[in-house]
């Protein structure tokens, strides 16, 4: 029996919409998605997830997250378009890292700004839970196995 390669459904991918921007890469710069959202409102708050070190006591080592990308980037503007109508005005970036995301480095980064800090903080946290919940990106960790034994 012969095996196929399939290729991946994980590539870097973008979209813009008036006031926003998602984002699917294999590296996040950080500074320069704060920047983008900075247009001098009165709220800017910004959510940044990193790679933590144990899981359910287990050191981890690092995360692996895939995407079916057109489907997660649609779905993620889709999250920012429900966002505009509930939180308004706001601008956005919804950028999530793709490969391999060793421990401390961040996986996803969310920045708003609004005229004030309710809806900045308000949106973003919707902005994160609906990407969690709803965006076609699957994370696996690495755990380090420590065997010890005894002679």
């Amino acid at each position: 029996m012969s095996s196929m390669i399939l290729p991946s459904a994980s590539f870097e991918t973008r979209s813009e919409i008036a006031g926003a921007t998602c984002a699917l890469s294999y590296t996040l710069d950080v500074p320069t998605i704060i920047q983008s959202v900075n247009d001098g409102a009165g709220a800017n708050v910004h959510f940044i997830g990193t790679t933590r070190n144990s899981f359910q006591g287990k050191v981890v080592t690092r995360l692996e997250y895939q995407a079916y990308s057109k489907l997660a980037i649609k779905t993620m503007a889709e999250i920012v378009g429900t966002a505009f109508e509930n939180f308004k005005p706001i601008r956005c970036a919804v950028h999530h890292r793709l490969g391999t995301v060793p421990v401390g480095e961040p996986s996803i980064v969310v920045a708003v700004s609004a005229p004030h800090r309710k809806e900045a903080f308000r949106a973003c946290e919707f902005i994160l839970e609906e990407v969690k919940r709803k965006a076609q990106i699957w994370k696996r960790g690495k755990l380090d196995i420590i065997l010890s034994y005894s002679i």
